[in-house]
């Protein structure tokens, strides 16, 4: 008789608080035959708090691809499996999506356990409209990649949300000035943990208030307000809209915003029409 496959359950675990994780996911959990996490030692304090006692074993970006096959081997074999973060929803900025991708394509059972998220904690308290919003999550870590991105994300009128590194965020934020202009903000940091914040501003404000303190710590959501205003209507090109901006005195960075803006391109594809023209 063949084996019948198991399940894998994408459980949601807290961001911090221990006690904010559901009835269902403590009972998935005791009942799996394995938990895949990101950090053991940070799940067994999870586990410990509520007297679970299931095996762990570590799954995250470096050793999925060898890891992620003993993981569905289990699943394949009749095994309940549990995919935890370190905190959160797995999947949402962590490889956990590939685990889920490769059981699906296998016809694998996958079940969602659903709870915290970070983004979504911190946008339902913001203030800022929640009826569209665009989840961006990590920035690129270098300068120049991360203004680009930003660049081309100038024209959204939807909330943008966004995770970034303490290390990161301050020049995060003065990027988001330049590319995006001044925009009302809001930062949540270190959500349900002990020293937690939750501070609404402009990216200016948040900026002045972080670049006070000696050392920012702990995990980030930035969420930023919508472009205001649809992308003017001009029956000028892109090429020769550049060349009016620039004899006007714009820098070449400053001339291809506005003409992302003003047309609803994005700043990539103004950049390639500009240098093909100038060729």
């Amino acid at each position: 008789m063949t084996e019948r496959p198991g399940t894998l359950y994408v459980v949601a675990t807290p961001l911090g608080n221990l006690e904010d994780v559901t009835l269902r996911a403590l009972r998935v959990l005791r009942e799996a035959k394995l938990v895949a996490c990101e950090d053991t030692r940070r799940t067994a304090g999870l586990l410990k708090a509520h007297g679970i006692s299931t095996p762990t074993t570590s799954f995250f970006e470096h050793n999925e691809r060898w890891k992620g096959a003993h993981v569905l081997d289990v699943v394949r074999k009749g095994g309940d499996v549990a995919l935890v973060s370190d905190a959160g929803t797995p999947g949402i900025s962590d490889p956990g999506y590939r685990l889920v991708r490769d059981a699906r394509a296998e016809g694998l059972t996958v079940v969602p356990i659903p709870g915290p998220n970070a983004a979504v904690a911190a946008l339902s308290v913001s203030g800022l409209p929640t009826d569209r919003f665009l989840f961006v999550g990590f920035l690129p870590a270098r300068s120049g990649a991360r203004r680009m991105a930003l660049d081309e994300l100038a024209g959204e009128r939807e909330t943008l949300v966004f995770y970034e590194s303490p290390v990161r965020v301050l020049a995060s934020l003065e990027d988001m000035r330049q590319a995006l202009g001044d925009r009302a903000a809001f930062l949540c940091r270190e959500a349900t943990k002990l020293h937690e914040e939750y501070r609404r501003g402009t990216l200016s404000e948040l900026a002045a208030h972080l670049a006070q303190r000696k050392e920012v710590r702990g995990e980030i959501v930035l969420a930023v307000s919508g472009a205001s205003e649809a992308p003017a209507v001009t029956t000028e090109t892109a090429e020769s809209l550049f060349v009016r901006l620039t004899a006007e005195g714009r820098t070449r960075r400053e001339a291809v915003k506005a003409v992302a803006r003003a047309l609803g391109l994005p700043a990539r594809e103004v950049y390639r029409r500009v240098l093909q023209e100038g060729e």
